[in-house]
């Protein structure tokens, strides 16, 4: 057997050895939940053989391993029984808010991902320049404040407030930068000869002020906010409105993630820009620019690819918290729900999927790494 298949394979079962820890651990935690859950859901009025019948109908009488067994016996079918709030199948439930969150992850890492590989190449470009120090306590700054904090933030600029005025200084700044104040300033920004600084700070302000006029200008746009601080989406949502809707928690997500990918990309490309290979293919005069990205970035994928791939598995097992703020109807909303109507089943099924999900999300960022570097199979 090829050695990469079987490391996966061995990878694999310790996965899944790790998925049934934690469903005894989610099991557990819903039978530790002080009271009853009969009585809860019944209420205080309802009789002692009222009680007793609702028991037995949830199989409440019957001991907690043989429960067990038979939810996990359910949930590896894709049967996680039924709602006790709504009585409708919990997979019915799940699909369409799994699908929900399943999107929502995707954006935020189209988002994420390519600007946090081209912000680490760039970050190791200009290495220990303004630039670089720039990225760096933006990034920083992005991640050290919550995520409700972020989310509240973009809502107060990019729904109640837009930022009209923050575009007119961006443009300007970076036009002055191009046209008069570059000369002078380009040696203590240290980035050579590219204004590349300058251009980002004015196509992001042109970017705003484009956006801002096409909104003002459109009859139905008029009004209107430039995006919804409220993810009402529906499985008719047609994709360009779901992406509009979808913008500003993908975008939380984004900002989150961000800091950890970039800075993990910088670090590994500054780590091989000492090797010999780099140092020949510069006294050959090749650019900075193509030594990186043609000779650092291949050799540096498999520490690029696993910090990018758990944080996709952030991305779908992290959301909670955003969907809430944005009431976003995906599953961490669904579990949020659940867990005020002590619908301990919904709970039960949402914090296996998010484990299975998180637990094969590492599992693939194993496999690739080692595929990208064979040398990690042999660990020294």
């Amino acid at each position: 057997m090829h050695p990469i298949a079987s490391m996966a394979l061995k990878r694999l079962g310790l996965g899944l050895l790790t998925l049934l820890v934690v469903s005894v651990i989610i099991f557990s935690a819903v039978e530790m939940l002080p009271g009853d859950l009969a009585q809860e859901i019944l209420g205080q009025a309802a009789t002692p053989e009222t009680v007793a019948a609702f028991r037995k109908e949830l199989g409440l009488d019957r001991p907690p391993v043989e429960r067990y067994f038979s939810w996990l016996g359910g949930a590896v079918q894709g049967d996680f029984g039924k709602s006790l709030a709504s009585k409708r199948e919990i997979s019915e439930l799940m699909s369409t808010r799994l699908g929900n969150t399943l999107f929502l992850a995707s954006f935020a890492a189209v988002l994420a991902v390519p600007i946090s590989i081209v912000l680490g190449l760039l970050a190791a470009l200009y290495r220990n320049t303004w630039f670089d120090r720039m990225i760096n306590v933006v990034t920083l700054s992005s991640i050290s404040f919550p995520e409700f904090f972020v989310a509240y933030i973009l809502i107060l600029m990019l729904a109640v407030g837009y930022p009209f005025d923050l575009a007119w200084v961006l443009l300007i700044a970076g036009v002055w930068l191009l046209a008069e104040g570059y000369g002078s300033v380009k040696g203590a920004l240290k980035i050579g000869k590219a204004p590349i600084i300058p251009a980002i700070v004015a196509t992001a302000g042109l970017a705003l002020i484009v956006n801002f006029f096409m909104g003002w200008w459109s009859p139905q746009m008029q009004g209107v906010a430039a995006y919804p601080s409220i993810s009402n989406i529906s499985p008719g949502t047609p994709f360009w409105e779901r992406v509009d809707r979808s913008f500003l928690p993908a975008l939380t997500l984004t900002l989150v993630v961000t800091a950890h990918m970039m800075r993990m990309t910088r670090a590994a490309i500054i780590n091989l820009l000492a090797s010999p290979y780099i140092e020949m293919a510069r006294l050959k005069g090749m650019p900075p620019w193509r030594i990186i990205v043609t000779h650092a970035l291949p050799n540096a994928l498999a520490p690029i690819i696993n910090v990018v791939a758990i944080n996709l598995a952030y991305l779908i097992t992290g959301v909670v918290v955003v969907e809430v703020v944005f009431v976003y109807p995906g599953v961490g909303q669904l579990m949020v729900d659940s867990v005020t109507k002590r619908d301990v089943t919904v709970v039960q099924a949402c914090c296996l999927i998010f484990a299975a999900t998180y637990i094969l999300l590492n599992l693939l960022a194993d496999i690739l790494a080692i595929a990208t570097n064979p040398r990690l199979l042999h660990p020294k």
